[in-house]
Formats: C-alpha cells, sequence, structure tokens
C-alpha cells in the first residue's frame, strides 16, 4: 500500500491534515489532466475541487489494493465526462501557458524556447483527438502505465496501447505542420 492509500485511510478514520496533504499532492496534476480533454483550465480547477469535496464528503469506497491516484483520476474523469455531457463543447478558453519556472541555471533564451515548446504542445494536444490526449497525458505527465492508463479511461490494456501509438503519431503530424521543434546543429 502507497504512502497516498495510507493518507486516505488516515484521513478516514478522522485525520483531517491527510487529506490536506492529498490535495496537495494531487491538485496541480488533476487540473492539468482535466484540462487536457476540457480546454478550459477554470472548469479543471472547478472540477479538481469536486473531486477532492467527493472524496472528503461522499467518502466513496476505495479498495487499498489499487493505487490511489489511479482511483482518485478516475473520479476526477467520470465528473469530467458527466460536465461534458451537461454543457456545450464548444467553448473554450485562450491557450494558458503551463509548466513550472526554469531553473536559474538555464539561460534566459533557453528558458524561453522550453516556455515555447510548452505551449506548442498544449496547443497540439487540443488539436487532436481528445482520447488521444487524454492518453499522452496519462502516461507521459502523469506517469501512469498502460495498464493504469487502461483502467482510468475504462479501456483494455491492448486499446490503450493502440491508442498511444495513433495519438504519438497524430502529435508528431500536428507538431511538424506547425514547425515548433527545429533541430540545432
Amino acid at each position: 500500500m502507497g504512502k497516498d492509500s495510507e493518507l486516505y485511510l488516515q484521513y478516514l478514520a478522522g485525520d483531517e491534515a491527510s487529506l490536506a496533504e492529498l490535495i496537495r499532492l494531487y491538485k496541480d496534476g488533476l487540473i492539468f489532466y482535466l484540462d487536457s480533454f476540457l480546454h478550459d483550465i477554470h472548469t479543471a480547477e472547478d472540477l479538481t475541487e469536486e473531486t477532492f469535496i467527493k472524496i472528503a464528503i461522499r467518502r466513496p469506497r476505495y479498495v487499498p489494493r489499487g493505487q490511489f491516484q489511479a482511483w482518485l483520476y478516475k473520479i476526477a474523469r467520470n465528473l469530467a465526462i458527466s460536465h461534458l455531457r451537461k454543457v456545450s463543447r464548444g467553448k473554450a478558453l485562450p491557450l494558458e501557458a503551463i509548466g513550472e519556472l526554469p531553473d536559474d541555471a538555464l539561460s534566459l533564451e533557453q528558458s524561453y524556447l522550453l516556455q515555447e515548446e510548452r505551449i506548442a504542445v498544449r496547443r497540439a494536444l487540443r488539436k487532436i483527438n481528445p482520447d488521444y490526449a487524454q492518453v499522452l497525458y496519462l502516461t507521459y505527465f502523469a506517469g501512469f502505465d498502460n495498464g493504469q492508463t487502461a483502467a482510468i479511461m475504462k479501456k483494455r490494456k491492448r486499446q490503450v496501447e493502440n491508442m498511444l501509438y495513433q495519438a504519438k503519431k497524430a502529435m508528431k503530424a500536428v507538431l511538424s505542420k506547425e514547425e515548433c521543434f527545429y533541430e540545432e546543429p
């Protein structure tokens, strides 16, 4: 059982600080995951908050043998799907830059290029099939393996592997079309 599973079980036993620690650990990742297919950072923030409210108030059943992070992401995904069913998909906000501040060791030019690459990747994720964007986000940004990604997306592992292959092809096509990444001489 992982540290996060223990924290949730401690919360269920009455330790309020454990929930605060879980929120600190997973809030940002959930926001960026939800934004990857909602294309609305404010709604992603609201649904992340709703996810934590759900586990705090309703206290859904959690089986400690599974990975807590995958369980949490599955709850957030289900809330997002419910939200998408209620509202039209045509609403999108302007792209916002993501990522952390670069290390002081990077030069200003390197920092700028890194930020531009991040923006280009976020734009490309918004241009490809939403399922492809989800599978890429869960695998490469959130660090889930194919089995965990399959559980979150309610797909079979083989489907996720195929989607991952197709998603990488789609991203490469979009990024090469935009000529975002240049090879250094």
